[in-house]
């Protein structure tokens, strides 16, 4: 089974669509507030939301597979965003209001971990009744109001599809649950489901043999998480030892393997000052692999490319932060 424990709290996020959409002059219900992260399809209006700071939620990514049981599920918990859109009229199709969010997430990026239309509703894969059914019954809601309508709809001849996407970020991770459903022939509702999640501060928790290897096999590299410098310096802090003992029993139980250390800085500065300081920090840690944890020399090299390689915006200090990095690359 596919599960996640993370700690999360509130972040800030780009919209979908960067161009407003105008709301219908019936206007949304009194105290609620678009989500920066998603725009609505055009006509929508908000008729109910909730917002918790903080509780676990379960994110689906699988079918049904017993009573009341999704095979696979992420359990995360954090800041959760739930806003319910209804469209009223007969001129928009579920299939369309579900591939408009599709398209939108996807422009932006988002990987997309489970997504399905059904015309009929039946069965027990991803947005059917049953499926939609267990997924409330999981996350449920705490206020009442117009959400009611979204768990007893009379009609299914329209339809109902459903989005599991997920992004990583500067300031974390971020879920969004999109559940569009035909409740009868003038009313289409779709409950958006976001929860974020934000990264934990940098060397607090160092990564270990196990995860290295994970990045290694999966993308051949791995950031090295808990290696710490003093400021603007390559001396490597006392706390970095763990991360460093993970790094050396990786590199012991794997042999054949050859590896660059490779130093990564923020965009502050100048590029030349970045790329010898980022040099001076990768060859800090491979010295230390051969000197202190017996790492033979001709397996590990160190380099360093200053801020060529960002992994998020450096307009942010959430995104310098995740680009200052020293990473294990295998060779």
């Amino acid at each position: 089974m596919l599960t996640f424990t993370r700690t999360l709290v509130a972040t800030v996020f780009c919209l979908l669509v960067t161009t407003p959409l105008a709301v219908p002059e019936d206007g949304d219900v009194e105290g609620v507030q678009e989500h920066p992260l998603i725009t609505r399809y055009p006509g929508q209006v908000i008729t109910w939301q909730e917002i918790e700071n903080y509780r676990a939620f379960k994110v689906p990514v699988g079918p049904v597979t017993g009573y009341r049981q999704i095979g696979e599920w992420i359990e995360t918990q954090g800041l959760v965003t739930r806003t319910l859109y209804t469209y009223r009229g007969t001129d928009r199709t579920v299939s369309e209001i579900y591939q408009n969010y599709l398209e939108g997430l996807e422009a932006e990026g988002f990987e997309i971990l489970a997504t399905r239309y059904t015309p009929d509703r039946n069965g027990g894969d991803i947005a059917s009744r049953s499926w939609t059914g267990v997924y409330q019954i999981n996350n449920p809601w705490s206020k009442s109001g117009e959400i009611g309508t979204q768990a007893s709809g009379t009609s299914g001849s329209g339809g109902a599809a459903a989005i599991v996407a997920t992004k990583d970020r500067a300031t974390g991770r971020v879920y969004v649950v999109v559940s569009t459903e035909q409740h009868n022939t003038d009313y289409v509702g779709t409950l958006v489901d976001i929860v974020e999640e934000a990264a934990a501060e940098t060397g607090l928790i160092a990564v270990d043999a196990e995860a290295i290897g994970k990045g290694i096999r999966e993308e051949g590299r791995v950031v090295l998480d808990g290696i710490l410098f003093d400021y603007d310096k390559a001396t490597i802090q006392p706390e970095s030892a763990s991360a460093l003992q993970a790094a050396a029993e990786f590199i012991a139980a794997n042999p054949e393997m050859r590896f660059y250390v490779v130093g990564h800085t923020d965009a502050k500065g100048e590029l030349v000052y970045n790329r010898n300081l980022s040099q001076a920090r990768a060859q800090a840690v491979a010295d230390t692999l051969v000197e202190d944890y017996g790492v033979d020399r001709d397996r590990i090299e160190g380099h360093g490319v200053g801020p060529l390689v960002p992994v998020f915006t450096n307009s942010s200090e959430e995104g310098r932060a995740r680009n200052r990095r020293v990473e294990l690359v295998e060779r």
